[in-house]
């Protein structure tokens, strides 16, 4: 099986001089874990929630909010980013997305055209419910 059968089709994207203040409204707003970054409508990086939340103080959204903390929300995405991050093409079979699982210790996958426009994306957790 191929990982244009289980991959996320739905894939946000932002782009690389996007605020992380947008970045942020994502994830509060949506169940996605990872965003994509584009630039020329071409992966660039991948962000996590968990990027994100590295850079956060506990006071951001908060009446404890410090003029620091919104600062920080006015950086753009492609500071924080995962750059160059580990694709598949459409056609890459469920082993090959096991096999880079395991060997970069990440939890997705950006599936990109031969363009590298992203088409999809792959987690663990798809791989383990098709399995």
């Amino acid at each position: 099986m191929n990982v244009e059968a289980i991959m996320s089709k739905n894939v946000v994207v932002v782009d690389a001089y996007d605020s992380l203040r947008k970045v942020k409204m994502i994830f509060d707003t949506s169940k996605f874990h990872h965003l994509l970054v584009v630039e020329k409508e071409r992966l660039f990086g991948v962000i996590s929630d968990r990027d994100l939340l590295k850079i956060l103080s506990p006071g951001v959204g908060t009446a404890f909010e410090s003029a620091g903390d919104a600062a920080i929300l006015n950086k753009r995405a492609h500071l924080i980013m995962s750059r160059k991050p580990v694709t598949l093409g459409p056609d890459a079979t469920i082993y090959d997305a096991i096999e880079i699982f395991n060997k970069h210790n990440i939890s997705c996958i950006p599936v990109v055209d031969g363009e590298r426009r992203p088409v999809g994306i792959i987690s663990w957790r798809d791989v383990l419910r098709t399995l």
